[in-house]
């Protein structure tokens, strides 16, 4: 794949970055960037549509952090210098497809999402048949703990020239791959395990609950795996998979595409995004409302025990 021929950015070049999707990881990052001082950091969601149920709360979260709220894609990339896309997996082609369509030549485009390679080409594609500069990122923990300095790979032919300036605000990144695909798929086949695991430890531990098993199952894991915290990490799982159910199952289906894009069957990513489905189906119909953070594991099971059918019925 060869470079276009634009502009090599410094860090004086891009000091206006707009935010597509205001959730989890953009609310972060834009506290992050403004508080750095940043010149200019402004945001974008869907659900700052009129009359949207959640339209208030999100403008107010994005006051909080220091992001200006814009009236929408056109404005956003009117004024940004850098669009970084943080939005569901299931959104990455559309908002990239969107953001062509008004973004000036030469404006870096960062893509955080979780998709697969196969989508983060075709985003790629829309972007740089714009004039824009595409670059991937693989994000490769959750984010939360690090913040802004949540490690990354990053990947595609303009990788480099972005390099120093995404060190300068303080990111932990490292060039996978001048070749759009790579820093994804190394995500996505991590997440084939990660995700795997939590949807393993919710069914495996809660069914351990339910029997009275859990102490000596869990004696048996570390023993077998003796540098994992399984009450900790289990309880972590639970939080994480429980808040955000809805958006690792999108992720999952991103996942399954992946292996799917390999020429495999992807049988386990698939199982893992209905597991997540259905954490977030439970989630909506109040299971988790009187367990709050920090919470142990127990209390987490306790909740999906207390909510099957059988348990209601007596």
């Amino acid at each position: 794949m060869t470079t276009q021929t634009l502009p090599r950015a410094t860090h004086t070049t891009v000091v206006r970055v707009g935010l597509v999707g205001l959730g989890e990881v953009g609310t972060i990052l834009g506290r992050a960037l403004s508080a750095q001082g940043v010149p200019w950091v402004g945001g974008w969601d869907l659900k700052l549509a009129d009359g949207h149920p959640q339209a208030h709360a999100v403008r107010a979260r994005a006051r909080d952090a220091g992001v200006q709220v814009c009236r929408g894609m056109p404005d956003l990339c009117a004024q940004a210098d850098m669009v970084v896309s943080a939005v569901t997996a299931a959104n990455t082609v559309d908002v990239a497809q969107e953001a062509a369509r008004h973004l000036r030549p030469g404006t870096w485009f960062f893509d955080l999402n979780s998709a697969s390679p196969g989508s983060k080409q075709q985003a790629a594609g829309a972007i740089e048949a714009a004039g824009g500069r595409y670059v991937e990122a693989g994000v490769m923990t959750s984010v939360p703990p690090y913040g802004i300095r949540v490690p990354m790979l990053i990947g595609g032919p303009h990788a480099a020239a972005l390099l120093p300036v995404l060190q300068s605000w303080g990111m932990q990144v490292q060039i996978a791959s001048a070749r759009i695909g790579v820093a994804s798929a190394t995500k996505m086949c991590r997440s084939v395990m990660i995700k795997g695991l939590e949807a393993l430890v919710i069914e495996s531990f809660t069914a351990a609950r339910h029997y009275g098993v859990e102490e000596a199952m869990i004696a048996t894991l570390q023993e077998t795996f003796p540098g994992i915290d399984w009450a900790a990490q289990a309880a972590y799982f639970y939080q994480r998979v429980a808040q955000h159910g809805q958006r690792r199952a999108e992720e999952m289906r991103e996942v399954a595409r992946t292996v799917a894009e390999a020429g495999l069957e992807p049988q386990m990513a698939r199982a893992t995004a209905d597991k997540d489905d259905w954490m977030a189906a439970q989630g909506r119909a109040g299971a988790f409302g009187g367990v709050a953070d920090p919470a142990r594991w127990q209390q987490w099971a306790d909740a999906l025990l207390a909510a099957r059918p059988s348990a209601s019925n007596g």
